[in-house]
């Protein structure tokens, strides 16, 4: 026993000094890398980003001269394998995360996955539980969790402040959009589905980090204006083990002067009203009297995750983020639209 216990501490110790410093690479380096993610990599303590990879090498180079990266590939697996990066950022539609996830872990490198983590629930239980087979630390891009505004509204859950939660509510509106030959979100094929794949997850992961896993959840997935292949409307209903019932509904065929994003969470002494993608302020309501909370823009949107991440992946951390979490927050979208 004595043997085992040393043992498991000198691995860790070995670990913690190999990631002192993580040294990034990119799967993917798209739109979501720009400005919301990429530049992050440089502007957290022991993180430097060195090598992004997209399959079109111009758009590669390009990238990786904006943004003085000294390394860059069209090929993943080439990047997996340098031996300089240590831990793997996979930014791709979701249809191949599961496959650049499982390469990295396999090579022994530490991964971050974009949302929506897998193209839907089992592949997600695949990858989190190749994670703990081989050891290999994951997280999910389920970034919210650490951006003030929402750690604020977790506080004020936490402590009661509008009393016991007793309903939650979830309207997003957005104009519709035609399909196009480079919008995958909208090819049920890469991306889950349509843009309730894309954006949802967010939501229902903050659910998930207030209130914990739904003890019940059902829904409906339709396409009504069937302007492309993927469902544009869904509606659910939610029970959280506190006794919260929530009711959402997500519409991407409205007029663009009917655009909503709103959440609001009612308990028994107030409410919390907030945007969940605007993200400037928190309304709360409380004895007859309304508070504004304002919040200003993170330049990185990111940035708070990754600082989390890295502390993890360089053992002084928790995990900000699990694959087990992905994985709930994908059974949710599956039971949501019935697969």
């Amino acid at each position: 026993m004595v043997g085992t216990k040393l043992s498991e501490r000198f691995t860790y110790t070995i670990s913690a000094y190999i990631y002192a410093m993580i040294n990034w690479g990119i799967i993917g380096c798209g739109n979501v890398t720009e400005v919301k993610s990429g530049p992050a990599f440089n502007k957290v303590n022991a993180s430097s980003l060195v090598a992004v990879m997209r399959r079109d090498a111009y758009k590669a180079s390009d990238y990786a001269r904006r943004h003085n990266v000294r390394k860059w590939y069209s090929d993943a697996r080439q990047l997996i394998n340098d031996p300089e990066v240590n831990a793997i950022y996979i930014s791709t539609p979701p249809s191949t995360h599961e496959e650049y996830a499982m390469m990295a872990m396999e090579a022994g490198k530490h991964v971050y996955v974009e949302k929506p983590f897998t193209i839907n629930a089992p592949s997600a239980r695949r990858l989190a539980e190749a994670s703990k087979a081989l050891n290999i630390k994951l997280c999910v891009a389920h970034y919210r969790r650490q951006i003030p505004l929402f750690k604020k509204v977790k506080q004020l859950i936490d402590e009661n402040y509008i009393g016991k939660i007793v309903a939650i509510s979830i309207l997003l509106y957005q104009h519709g959009m035609e399909a196009t030959a480079d919008n995958w979100r909208l090819d049920p094929e890469i991306s889950g589905g349509g843009y309730f794949h894309d954006l949802a997850p967010h939501q229902l992961d903050l659910l998930y980090y207030f209130f914990k896993a739904p003890v019940y959840v059902e829904g409906i997935s339709v396409n009504q204006a069937h302007a492309y292949n993927a469902d544009d409307a869904v509606a659910c209903t939610m029970l959280f083990e506190n006794g919260a019932l929530m009711n959402g509904l997500w519409s991407f065929s409205v007029p663009a002067t009917e655009e909503k994003d709103i959440c609001e969470i009612t308990g028994t002494e107030g409410s919390l009203l907030f945007s969940v993608f605007d993200m400037q302020k928190i309304t709360v309501r409380k004895n007859g009297k309304e508070e504004i909370i304002p919040f200003e823009p993170l330049p990185h949107v990111q940035q708070p995750m990754i600082e989390k991440i890295v502390e993890y992946f360089s053992g002084k951390g928790t995990n900000p983020c699990s694959g087990d979490d992905g994985y709930t927050v994908m059974w949710m979208m599956d039971k949501i639209t019935g697969k």
